[in-house]
């Protein structure tokens, strides 16, 4: 769970997942117009690489080739250990 805390406190960490959360299958050339479009982010295609490489260990990001391209897909499985360890609390009533 550290790795995805470390992992996720980037900023241009996050900005790569919101892309990725508002449409799926993104290229690393998509990417990088859109976090410079939307986000002001002036990254490299190297640096978002790296981020990426990140995302991908620790399992929030899943990519899959097709031909010379990588496509890369948001995934939230990760964060479900955080909801786990601090589940919201049952509202006052509730049983």
């Amino acid at each position: 769970m550290a790795d995805v805390f470390k992992a996720l406190a980037d900023p241009t960490r996050r900005a790569i997942l919101d892309e990725l959360q508002k449409r799926d299958d993104q290229t690393l050339f998509e990417l990088c117009g859109r976090l410079t479009m939307n986000h002001g982010l002036g990254s490299s295609r190297q640096a978002v690489s790296q981020h990426l490489d990140v995302l991908e260990e620790v399992g929030l990001v899943i990519a899959r080739r097709e031909g010379r391209y990588k496509f890369h897909r948001l995934d939230t499985t990760p964060l479900g250990v955080i909801t786990e360890r601090w589940p919201t609390p049952a509202k006052q009533g509730e049983s």
